[in-house]
């Protein structure tokens, strides 16, 4: 994957191939580890590292910026962090995801097809249906059973309609992978959540530096 780096991006930039061809070509460049790699190949920055250092610093704080959010986005978040505190195992890793989950959310954003939620019952090309950029989380049908939180079964990355990883740990591992992917891929954000991509690049990865007036006053808010 090293030694072909230069004609794989050439290809990739100047003919924007479909993902299905990408897939055929170089099926290697959706393992985990490789989209790591590529990411640092194309920007010389650890993303995982990276990431997951920016996610453990700004969660408690989005959490706490999440609780101040009136109107609709406040009642969706309200949803989110009412499941938050429901939690009494694996709090830490339930506060990431709700960070991640409420990014959009609080940025006045919908998530749309980005974020998706599919039931185990439901064929594939339900689930993939109009997914062209986005994480699919499978979840346990356990209509008739007491608990309020679903057993997550699976989660997937999605492009154009089609599962490029799978299994994948976690919503947090999930997002850090897309992000990969776009930079990988040279792909445009999701419309509609542009904010929220320009919050993840410039806040958590640290790459740029001039931000919208919408994504300074999140960071402005988080330095506080």
């Amino acid at each position: 994957m090293e030694a072909t780096f230069s004609l794989r991006r050439k290809g990739i930039v100047e003919e924007e191939p479909p993902i299905a061809d990408v897939l055929e070509k170089w099926p290697a460049l959706f393992l985990e580890e490789q989209i790591y790699a590529e990411f640092f190949r194309i920007t010389q920055v650890d993303l995982k590292k990276t990431f997951l250092t920016s996610l453990d610093a700004h969660a408690s704080n989005l959490i706490k910026l999440y609780r101040t959010r009136s109107g609709t986005q406040g009642k969706d978040l309200k949803a989110l962090l009412d499941n938050l505190d429901e939690q009494t195992t694996d709090v830490l890793a339930q506060r990431k995801a709700t960070a991640l989950r409420g990014l959009p959310l609080y940025l006045r954003e919908n998530p749309g097809n980005v974020l998706k939620t599919c039931l185990d019952t439901d064929s594939e090309e339900t689930s993939v249906a109009g997914v062209q950029l986005g994480i699919v989380t499978i979840v346990e049908d356990d209509v008739g059973r007491a608990h309020s939180m679903p057993r997550t079964v699976n989660i997937a990355l999605v492009i154009e309609e089609k599962v490029v990883v799978d299994n994948i740990s976690d919503i947090s591992t999930a997002i850090v992978l897309l992000f990969g992917c776009i930079y990988n891929l040279n792909l445009d954000y999701p419309k509609g959540l542009k904010y929220t991509f320009e919050a993840l690049q410039k806040i958590f990865m640290n790459l740029g530096t001039e931000c919208s007036a919408r994504v300074q006053a999140l960071k402005n808010n988080l330095l506080k």
